[in-house]
């Protein structure tokens, strides 16, 4: 297995499409089974013009991509102007199922795993691994994952949502020759291969871990028997002056999704916003299904603890194989990271440099980023998603 990445932010579409397949082409000395794309929205005028230009070079190679408002390539974060990015792979032993998959076709809650296998041209019992792009306002994504995760329990799934257009049919999916604006598109890889993720949400932990002991749905109503707003205070007079400003208006709660996880850890965490409150009956509305007798934790995020929780994910992931250039690497990082929130540029990629190595990155800034916590795949905010893509062998 070999990987090349290369970006370019040339305001010529095409002269920076072809400086990269071409410096691809020196890379990998073959004709590359797989090529990823991603594209800034300044070039939505010619974005139909991409497969082409990718065929010319490589006629027989599998194409999946997206529109990105800011693309990642050699590890490069190129954001706040025109940019394109790609990634190339040779991958022996792999088999690569491209799929596009539009609402209407998303199977019922009711609908067998055989039902799913159909839908993405894969069989459970191969063990796929996912790479999924979607458009953000004609699917539902959760509801894809949901499925997936059912039909391909063991499987791993990773991806972003497009972004750089603001309304239905201003963002660009692509599969092979086709120019998309709707659905999901994406492949699944089975064979000699294996994806190994990290998932950094960019939180730290504040006061106890505590258990719901009252919800109804998303509403929680007990905490170890208290309200929300009985434990608040206590927790916001316990933090240091900084944490207190952070907790006016970054403050999330960390859900442990495994009810067999007593003494959890940071990547044991879903973090998710709280999108409402009710101060007079006691109550906070959370962005995700709660269960009683399940763990919970507050949080809070700025880009101090974004870096740090990135640092402590790298650190207990870190590499110690020495063929890096067998691995690629992908990265969906939230529009709300990058220069956003450090204020400098590449200080996601830089950080994984430092880690894991120099393994060719490729990614984009998304909508929402794909990535596991423990067993099951969400949609996440203000995450950077990798995939460290290796061969088994």
């Amino acid at each position: 297995m070999k990987w090349s990445s290369k970006v370019s932010d040339s305001t010529d579409f095409e002269k920076g499409i072809r400086e990269c397949l071409t410096a691809i082409k020196v890379d990998l000395d073959a004709q590359p089974d797989l090529v990823i794309a991603f594209v800034s929205p300044d070039f939505a005028p010619v974005y139909r013009d991409l497969p082409g230009l990718i065929y010319e070079y490589f006629p027989e190679t599998i194409i999946v991509g997206c529109s990105g408002n800011g693309v990642i390539g050699n590890g490069i974060e190129v954001e706040n102007r025109s940019g394109v990015a790609l990634s190339a792979a040779k991958m022996p032993n792999v088999s690569i199922s491209p799929f596009h998959i539009t609402d209407i076709e998303l199977p019922d809650g009711d609908q067998p795993p055989e039902r799913w296998e159909n839908l993405l041209r894969v069989e459970k019992g191969f063990n796929p691994k996912f790479i999924i792009l979607s458009d953000p306002f004609s699917i539902e994504i959760q509801d894809l994952l949901k499925g997936m995760d059912y039909a391909f329990p063991d499987s791993t799934i990773i991806g972003g949502i497009a972004s750089g257009g603001s309304q239905q049919g201003s963002n660009v999916l692509y599969l092979n020759d086709h120019v998309l604006d709707n659905g999901v598109v994406g492949i699944g890889l089975y064979g000699d291969v294996e994806i190994d993720t990290i998932v950094a949400q960019g939180c730290k932990p504040i006061g106890e871990l505590m258990r719901v002991t009252g919800c109804e749905r998303n509403i929680l109503t007990g905490l170890d028997n208290k309200t929300p707003f009985e434990i608040l205070p206590e927790l916001y007079n316990d933090l240091s002056e900084s944490d207190k400003q952070l907790f006016q208006h970054s403050l999330f709660l960390g859900t442990v999704t495994d009810p067999f996880i007593d003494h959890p850890s940071t990547k044991d965490f879903l973090i998710r916003n709280i999108v409402g409150a009710n101060p007079d009956e006691g109550k906070l509305a959370i962005g995700e299904i709660l269960r009683e007798g399940q763990l919970v934790q507050f949080h809070l995020r700025d880009s101090n603890t974004s870096s740090e929780n990135l640092r402590m994910m790298l650190e207990e992931y870190e590499s110690d194989q020495d063929n890096h250039n067998q691995f690629g690497a992908l990265l969906f990082s939230c529009l709300g990271r990058g220069m956003y929130l450090y204020g400098d540029a590449n200080h996601d990629t830089n950080m994984f440099k430092d880690f894991v190595g120099e393994i060719p990155l490729t990614g984009f800034f998304c909508n929402g980023e794909v990535g596991p916590v423990g067993d099951t795949t969400y949609i996440h905010g203000y995450t950077s998603s990798f995939g460290i893509i290796k061969p088994k062998t």
